[in-house]
């Protein structure tokens, strides 16, 4: 809703409207009714923008918000995407401890992400992964709980919800990014003209550019939500990086091609990583 609110703030300011002149209207995705299973076991990405694509199509909705990070690479051809917002900030922010090495020994940390997953035990393998699902306050309330030692929520999504000084952030240089981290995108139905003149308003070119470049390094890849990849576009320079699950293989990787950079971290992939990779489409 904090998205869908930054939306509709920045649609109304772009056009001169009142932000009363934009209804949001709350979906409650299937991603967000299951939080006992990693996403990877009960659906993966289409488990977030499901119910939203039914709802475009139905008409029911003029435009759907969404976490870009979150929705999958192919999307189908009757959707558009003619807005994406000013990319936040991309990083991951670590909570229970100062870094990754000054996690105590043997600790137990949360999540559900196997990019976050294997480049902690890449880094760390010595501590036990345990699969950590639900909203902002759910994960931070489980952690305040002691259910586990630490954990891993973007910047982006803290920042948005007013908790900025939450955690530790994360130097990219080291930990990278899930695509499309810290980005908001409003898609549309495609034949709706009107619809995409008017969100197209708020696009921005210099968050379109890296998000998309990241987009077309997952298709060339062939990933999917098993797929251990973590990747950052800083203007043009793309880098990348593709793990086993278990943290123990990595292959690394920059270049401002996306579909080149694919190919090379694929040839050079071990079988352990190749294995959760198909390539590209076709």
């Amino acid at each position: 809703m904090a998205q869908a609110e930054e939306t509709r703030d920045r649609l109304a300011t772009a056009h001169g409207i009142s932000p009363d002149a934009i209804e949001l209207v709350p979906v409650t995705a299937s991603g967000d009714k299951v939080q006992d299973r990693s996403l990877a076991e009960i659906g993966g990405k289409a488990l977030w923008t499901r119910e939203l694509d039914a709802w475009l199509a139905e008409g029911r909705i003029d435009g759907a918000v969404h976490s870009l990070k979150d929705v999958e690479t192919l999307r189908p051809p009757e959707l558009a995407l003619p807005a994406i917002l000013p990319r936040a900030d991309k990083r991951d922010r670590l909570l229970g401890a100062a870094s990754i090495s000054a996690l105590p020994q043997g600790a137990v940390v949360g999540t559900s992400a196997p990019r976050r997953a294997a480049q902690l035990l890449h880094l760390r393998p010595d501590c036990r992964v345990v699969t950590f699902r639900g909203n902002v306050a759910t994960r931070m309330a489980k952690l305040a709980a002691g259910e586990v030692d630490a954990t891993f929520l973007a910047a982006a999504g803290l920042q948005r919800l007013g908790e900025d000084g939450v955690g530790h952030p994360l130097d990219p240089e080291d930990w990278l990014p899930a695509p499309s981290q810290g980005a908001i995108g409003v898609e549309c139905r495609a034949g709706d003209l009107r619809v995409q003149d008017l969100l197209a308003a708020i696009d921005h070119t210099p968050s379109r550019v890296e998000v998309m470049a990241e987009r077309a390094l997952l298709a060339g890849l062939g990933g999917n939500c098993h797929s251990p990849i973590a990747v950052l576009c800083d203007g043009t320079m793309v880098t990348a990086a593709l793990f086993s699950p278990d943290g123990a293989e990595k292959v690394w990787g920059q270049g401002s091609d996306p579909a080149a950079l694919a190919a090379d971290l694929l040839a050079r992939a071990t079988p352990g990583i190749a294995v959760h990779f198909s390539g590209p489409p076709g």
